[in-house]
């Protein structure tokens, strides 16, 4: 069906754009000043019209997780992740046991393209293969040691549907997965690793291109040892992943990190737990109590466990906090992220990509949601 978006601004990677969008079917055709006969009015009623959100790095939320392993669980995460303007996402693992991570890739890439709301472009492994002195939340009994093996034991043929993995790349045998995994076109992410400078940018040279959470579960940056942080910083081919709640980063730190990076290269994810959208109280991750007070999700010790950030937040953040332009603002949590996965077909509005949009204001409230050009519903 052939559609037309009238009366909003288009907020394109680069700037603004003041036209009508054109979609057929699921794919944006492009833009016009007119209305062409045969297409059907969409009313963006002075809203922005943006590119969908793309959250790369979710483990759920509304009282669900991508670890559950069950259909009721990623639908629930899926149809909750659109209401915050996600049009996309990667389901993201925690360090389990080998036969429930299986458990839960295998749900994941069986719901894949029987979404009932943003679409699941493949699955975030966040582990097993990290640094234990760098676990975060991440339960240590679980950690193993890289292993293409053991990462064929867990995925179970399913490699298709696998987008991201986090790895520490200084471990013995990390290379050899890493080389392996790039091979399958899987973008692999430095992150819960004690790796100094040295090793950090001995892991970018092996193939790692991605850095989860940047700063969180890794070495800082000193003036005598950069150390990950500094690493990421000097490495223009390394997409920064970055949790913009004002308590994971201080935003200072996150402006630095988009200076150092440039606008091109920092990819906003929520890293949301099962609390997410849900009040104050006591949750789970990965097995783990978790105690959610005042929007922090922390364990018993402390340690932060996640975020209950929604998307349209973080975006609202980098607006409001980091006074970016909203089309930069959104640029962190759409087409970066798409590159940063090597989706090309989403996270940007322009012709033959993909029309998963969403009418926003300027404090970024999400006013309606369209995907694969279908207007979605988002009460």
């Amino acid at each position: 069906m052939k559609k037309i978006i009238v009366n909003g601004t288009v907020v394109l990677k680069d700037g603004l754009l003041n036209e009508n969008i054109l979609i057929n079917n699921d794919l944006i055709e492009g833009f016009t000043t007119d209305i062409p006969e045969g297409y059907a009015v969409i009313d963006a009623k002075g809203a922005y019209v943006a590119p969908g959100f793309i959250d790369v790095h979710t483990h759920g939320r509304n009282a669900f997780d991508t670890m559950n392993g069950t259909y009721e669980a990623i639908d629930t995460i899926s149809v909750n992740c659109m209401k915050t303007g996600v049009t996309s996402f990667l389901p993201t693992t925690m360090t389990q046991s080998i036969e429930q991570t299986r458990t839960a890739i295998q749900n994941c890439a069986d719901y894949m393209g029987h979404e009932n709301g943003a679409k699941v472009a493949g699955v975030h492994m966040e582990g097993p293969f990290i640094e234990i002195k760098k676990k975060g939340a991440q339960p240590g009994e679980y950690v193993l040691a890289p292993s293409i093996e053991k990462y064929e034991e867990m995925v179970n043929g399913n490699d298709h549907a696998i987008a991201l993995i986090t790895v520490a790349p200084e471990i013995e045998g990390a290379a050899e997965l890493i080389h392996y995994l790039r091979n399958k076109h899987v973008t692999v992410s430095m992150g819960h690793t004690g790796a100094n400078y040295v090793q950090a940018k001995a892991g970018f040279r092996e193939g790692v291109n991605h850095a989860t959470h940047t700063y969180n579960a890794m070495n800082g940056f000193t003036h005598r040892e950069p150390g990950a942080v500094g690493a990421i910083f000097d490495s223009d081919d390394v997409y920064a992943e970055l949790i913009l709640d004002g308590i994971h980063v201080h935003y200072a730190s996150a402006n630095i990190l988009i200076r150092e990076k440039g606008i091109g290269k920092v990819v906003l994810i929520t890293d949301s737990m099962e609390a997410s959208g849900l009040p104050d109280g006591k949750y789970q991750l990965g097995g783990q109590d978790v105690y959610v007070k005042n929007g922090e999700a922390r364990l018993i010790d402390g340690t932060l466990a996640g975020s209950v950030l929604k998307m349209n937040t973080a975006v609202r953040n980098a607006h409001h906090h980091l006074h970016l332009p909203i089309y930069e603002a959104v640029r962190l949590a759409s087409y970066n992220a798409a590159m940063s996965i090597d989706r090309h077909e989403i996270g940007e509005i322009a012709p033959m990509k993909k029309a998963d949009l969403i009418f926003i204001n300027d404090n970024i409230d999400i006013l309606a949601v369209m995907i694969n050009g279908e207007e979605k519903n988002i009460a």
